[in-house]
């Protein structure tokens, strides 16, 4: 799946260059400035993470990190961590197609992470409420590429990024979540509880919010076993587990909320991610980065929830 990643990132690069993804993540920012009275640089972060990725979105809006609030950093990284970028969404559906051979997933996909923005902006709100707003001057925005093969060049190499990055963190955090479920197999074992594990435990928590989602009580647990792996570990091998999951423990409308709830970043991994890399580019705004970060998790994993409840319901 990895290649996919490559090509989708020069393209992405590409489309922006040429202003086309410019022009819906602009529209699609100031639907979202006026709904929910954000200022424009959040706007656009947010509204950007639909297409690109969860640490190239603030790219966009590198002048003005150092200046927004600490609600505007949330958001930031809410809005980040529950959607998946353009990237990513081929290379999921190479996983999926067969187990979702008569819809189209790109479409779906792309749905999913639209409704998560505004439910990411929701849940910052609620987490911390305020009022202010950084105001926005589209002259200062960072000219990101001077070309079409500069734009397609950087796009590869952000790609290569990704990739490797991707697959970093797929051997390193399987590895020790691996390490950690065998010591907790070995805890299970002398208290009575058999394959006790980080996914089981992760699975109870969200046995409640995959039931208000609309999945039915007899297939709830292994819906929120699929979340609870996705949290522990990342998306790719939540999907993976949804794509070799046997016929019958799920039916195709709780398979289709499942595929909504976890169309995100929303992982223990990626706050690492965006925390360093939204660092480098504001090295003032570190510890408010850190301070934000869990409520960010939280609110991502909710928001994404969300997303199931709404396609649960039509």
């Amino acid at each position: 799946i990895l290649p996919f990643i490559l090509v989708m990132s020069a393209l992405t690069a590409w489309l922006w260059h040429i202003k086309i993804l410019k022009l819906i993540v602009d529209a699609f920012s100031k639907v979202c400035q006026k709904l929910f009275n954000i200022g424009g640089p959040i706007g656009l972060g947010a509204a950007a993470n639909v297409f690109v990725g969860q640490v190239e979105a603030p790219l966009l809006i590198r002048p003005y990190l150092s200046k927004l609030t600490n609600k505007e950093l949330l958001i930031l990284l809410t809005a980040g961590m529950s959607t998946v970028a353009g990237s990513i969404m081929v290379a999921l559906v190479t996983i999926l197609n067969g187990q979702f051979p008569d819809i189209n997933l790109i479409q779906h996909l792309i749905t999913a992470s639209v409704i998560s923005v505004p439910a990411a902006i929701i849940y910052s709100n609620i987490m911390m409420p305020s009022n202010a707003v950084t105001t926005f001057d589209e002259s200062k925005l960072p000219k990101l590429y001077n070309s079409s093969m500069d734009a397609i060049t950087k796009g590869t190499r952000d790609g290569l990024e990704i990739c490797l990055n991707v697959a970093a963190i797929l051997i390193a955090f399987i590895a020790l979540v691996s390490l950690l479920n065998s010591l907790l197999g070995i805890f299970g074992n002398w208290i009575g509880i058999t394959e006790l594990s980080l996914q089981l435990i992760l699975s109870y928590l969200f046995f409640p919010i995959v039931w208000l989602m609309g999945v039915p009580l007899s297939e709830t647990l292994a819906s929120a076993e699929l979340l609870g792996l996705k949290t522990a570990l990342n998306e790719f091998v939540a999907y993976g587990a949804l794509a070799n999951i046997e016929p019958g423990i799920l039916s195709d409308r709780s398979k289709l909320i499942t595929l909504y709830a976890l169309c995100g970043f929303a992982n223990f991994s990626s706050v690492g991610i965006l925390v360093s890399g939204i660092s480098a580019m504001a090295p003032e705004r570190k510890n408010d980065l850190i301070k934000v970060s869990f409520k960010a998790l939280v609110g991502a994993t909710l928001a994404s929830c969300m997303t199931g409840l709404v396609i649960g319901i039509f």
